[in-house]
């Protein structure tokens, strides 16, 4: 670990101070800020020797250009996810809302302020809590103190120690045992231009519980030129024979630097569908955990990403069982156009007391560029003697005969190209058990698409 001294930011010791006042937290929470500033200030920004960012080329990063921003009078656009969210007294659904998945909440932030925070009132009645860390921590804290920036290293580097000290705008999800919520719960972190975000989610649920948590970001320019910076942690605790199926989608414009540290941890009997979709920013660099700390824990990891301009994803996954009879299974499936490159390097490790480990992970790109790029780096580290682990990786060209075929019965070049790659994705889209994402991720995953060349 890097120990000489941060780079000049305007997230500095006054900065945080400021945060502190505007949104206290009690006071064990806004000690963790403080140590994360302590470690924050002996950081450098991580550089090329270190494992996991050997491949993101940050000399274009400037944190000296960043900094928590005020209140924006914009409101936030809208998600690939959003839908309409009834009011406790609207019972009606005009036309445009037919097919759409209603909410049980919703929470939306603009440049880490808090603007929508809602939840369906039958569900606060039955204890599930919802809403900002503030309100949350404030009156949950008993609960939700072990699990609160517990379950990410917040302290790690540069960015995690960042976020640690500097998160706002943040969201916490806390179903009680025994209660499962029917409809999915909404969360919509935005930016406008120029504009920065490091907000937190906590998702917890207690024993025999279930939910489905939908999160997305998303930024106000539509024109490919809009910049900003995102710093956040994604933390999600399942209980013991609990299901939760978490979706986090990244569509920020293609100017966002992104940055994410997202750590699920599942106990015994517990399932965990979690599935990420990478579309948008100028450089992503993010880390996905699962830790399978139960017996027979499952967590199936879905990844779809699309790539185009110079656009670079650098992901890093990590299955680790720690547990007896445990199984994961990862698929991830990214398409490259024009000069973009995508970067996946994954791990299956299994501690010396997680017998009968069944771990698979398979990473697929598709090419449809010459100048496009993709790194596959998958990898296993075993200590148990009774598994069965497994590993796959591909890249490669879209077969011009299948375009050829396709355009021989009328389509267009890229209308070729778009039906090529759908036919790549279906894969991982079949594993979608929420129809709503899987049409949002195809729809705008072909919005994108351009012959190939």
């Amino acid at each position: 670990m890097t120990t000489t001294t941060a780079p000049a930011s305007v997230f500095n010791r006054e900065a945080l101070e400021q945060l502190l006042a505007e949104t206290p937290l009690p006071e064990w929470a806004d000690q963790h800020r403080r140590a994360c500033m302590d470690q924050f200030e002996k950081l450098a920004l991580p550089d090329r020797r270190q494992e996991h960012w050997m491949r993101t080329d940050l000399r274009m990063f400037k944190p000296d250009m960043w900094g928590l921003r005020p209140a924006p009078s914009s409101e936030p656009p809208t998600g690939l996810l959003s839908a309409r969210f009834p009011s406790s007294n609207d019972q009606s659904r005009d036309v445009q809302t037919m097919g759409q998945p209603d909410y049980a909440g919703h929470f939306k932030t603009m440049n880490g302020h808090v603007v929508q925070n809602e939840i369906d009132p039958a569900l606060a009645d039955k204890g599930v809590v919802f809403g900002t860390a503030e309100d949350v921590l404030a009156s949950n804290g008993d609960v939700l103190k072990k699990h609160w920036l517990q379950t990410i290293d917040s302290k790690h580097d540069y960015f995690a120690a960042l976020h640690g000290a500097f998160h706002r705008g943040s969201m916490i999800l806390y179903v009680p045992p025994g209660i499962r919520i029917a409809e999915p719960i909404h969360c919509l972190a935005a930016i406008d231009n120029g504009g920065v975000d490091t907000s937190h989610v906590l998702v917890v649920l207690g024993e025999d519980a279930e939910a489905t948590v939908l999160t997305e970001t998303a930024t106000c320019e539509t024109t490919g030129s809009g910049t900003g910076f995102h710093c956040g942690g994604t933390e999600i605790v399942v209980g013991k024979n609990s299901f939760l199926r978490m979706v986090n989608v990244q569509n920020w414009d293609r100017g966002v630097w992104h940055i994410a540290r997202q750590k699920a941890v599942v106990h015994q009997n517990a399932k965990l569908q979690w599935t990420l979709a990478a579309l948008g920013s100028r450089l992503s660099q993010v880390a996905q955990d699962v830790a399978l700390v139960g017996k027979n824990a499952e967590a199936q990891v879905n990844g779809v990403m699309f790539t185009e301009g110079k656009q670079q994803l650098v992901y890093n996954t990590l299955q680790h069982h720690e547990a007896l009879s445990c199984r994961s299974d990862l698929l991830y499936k990214g398409a490259l156009q024009d000069r973009s490159r995508i970067v996946w390097r994954g791990m299956i490790k299994v501690d010396k007391a997680a017998q009968k480990t069944d771990g698979y992970q398979r990473n697929d790109n598709l090419m449809l560029s010459e100048a496009a790029r993709s790194d596959s780096i998958p990898g296993l580290e075993i200590e148990a003697d009774d598994v069965r682990c497994t590993h796959g990786a591909t890249s490669g060209r879209v077969d011009e005969e299948q375009i050829f075929y396709a355009q021989a019965r009328g389509l267009s070049a890229d209308e070729a190209a778009r039906l090529v790659v759908a036919g790549f994705f279906q894969q991982v889209f079949d594993r979608i058990t929420i129809p709503s994402v899987r049409e949002a991720l195809a729809t705008a995953i072909g919005s994108r698409i351009r012959r190939v060349s």
